[in-house]
């Protein structure tokens, strides 16, 4: 029989070769229900996997989460397992999130020795913030309820295995805006007859700048980014309309609220300076990532007891996560796994290039174990 690592390895650039875009995971559920099934897990199929494993008679479960989607980028690794699907990759890690969940679940039902229950919730559509949404709507907390919950994402540029957390804000929320800008278009030759769009509209750009760094306070964390401007715009037809749209970021529901109502403020005080009008809509798609105080606790100790580097405290995460929408219904703790500083493992995440550690999943799976060690008590029938 293959070692444990080399099982892990195989799995993961399964996974990796064979990516699936968000609610489009079907080979993906079906691979994680498998491999469960084969494990003696009581499995769930819905818009993701749940497996469940019962030892002993104890009442507490704990929750771990994996995300299973890919993203929507073409590849340009070398490596011999790259993905087969055009235009979508594993460029977050999620194939070796989903890996080393389901090694956790292999060691934990050999050797059952807690006394509770333990669910493993493989989450589809975690990219886009709609996932985990739809787990809690189809009832996977009240059909498995949990007593705590947990989350593991792989950190380019840490060392390899380097746990780090903090209770509080962890990640930040992720609000969508688009702003439509409704000039008045004419001849390129006579840009004094209408109102350029595109003039107005770069105006605003920059005049969101200033919501960062002159409405906030400087350690806010925020972040506003326009990604995109669009016009209908000719090579001699100065546009009437303009469209931008982006994302901003932020650490509390009181600067998401601020910077909405200054993002308004500043776009129509710019539309009305030229005598046009703009509206601007927001879709707020993540909410913030808080961590429970006694899940943080228990994470350092399963990362000292594993052998792991830790970083208490660590400074909050600028990305948003989707795990916010288990995390403010049941007290839980996202922690970051370090996936190495060279190559392709030290890519930024969501980089065409980036690639998971193999290195670091038998190192996820044995910390999953050793907090479910800690989070549920030992079987007496096993001392």
């Amino acid at each position: 029989m293959k070692d444990f690592e080399t099982r892990l390895t195989e799995i993961r650039r399964d996974l990796h070769r064979h990516p699936e875009l968000g609610f489009q995971e079907t080979r993906t559920k079906a691979f994680v229900a498998d491999h469960l099934r084969a494990l003696g897990l009581e499995v769930h199929e819905g818009a993701g996997v749940v497996g469940v494993l019962r030892s002993g008679g104890g009442n507490k479960a704990v929750g771990l989460r994996a995300d299973m989607d890919a993203l929507p980028i073409t590849e340009t690794s070398t490596h011999d397992h790259v993905s087969t699907a055009p235009g979508a990759m594993h460029a977050c890690g999620h194939d070796g999130h989903t890996t080393m969940l389901l090694g956790a679940a292999e060691q934990l039902a050999r050797d059952p020795a807690f006394d509770g229950t333990v669910v493993f919730l493989f989450q589809p559509n975690e990219e886009h913030g709609l996932g985990a949404r739809a787990m809690i709507d189809e009832g996977a907390l009240e059909r498995f309820p949990i007593d705590e919950i947990f989350a593991i994402h792989n950190l380019p540029g840490a060392p390899v295995g380097q746990v780090s957390t903090r209770a509080g804000i962890i990640c930040n929320s992720e609000t969508l805006f688009e702003i439509a800008v409704k000039g008045r278009g004419g001849h390129a030759s006579m840009p004094q007859v209408g109102v350029d769009a595109l003039t107005v509209g770069a105006e605003i750009v920059l005049a969101l700048q200033t919501v960062v760094a002159r409405k906030l306070a400087p350690a806010s964390g925020a972040v506003v980014s326009v990604t995109e401007f669009l016009t209908d715009g000719q090579r001699n037809v100065l546009p009437g309309h303009a469209t931008l749209k982006g994302d901003f970021r932020a650490r509390s529901l009181e600067d998401r609220i601020a910077i909405e109502s200054f993002m308004r403020q500043i776009t129509q005080g710019v539309a009305a300076a030229h005598g046009i009008t703009a509206e601007v809509t927001f879709d707020t798609q993540f909410v913030e990532t808080i961590n429970a105080a006694t899940p943080v606790e228990a994470v350092y100790r399963a990362a000292e007891a594993a052998g792991c580097p830790l970083i208490r405290d660590r400074a909050p995460m600028s990305f948003s996560e989707d795990f916010a929408q288990f995390s403010a219904a049941v007290p839980g703790c996202f922690l970051l796994l370090g996936n190495g500083e060279a190559g392709a493992c030290g890519r930024p995440l969501h980089a065409s290039d980036y690639d998971f550690n193999d290195a670091l999943l038998p190192i996820g799976a044995n910390f999953w174990v050793q907090l479910v060690k800690d989070r549920l008590p030992v079987r007496k029938d096993t001392l």
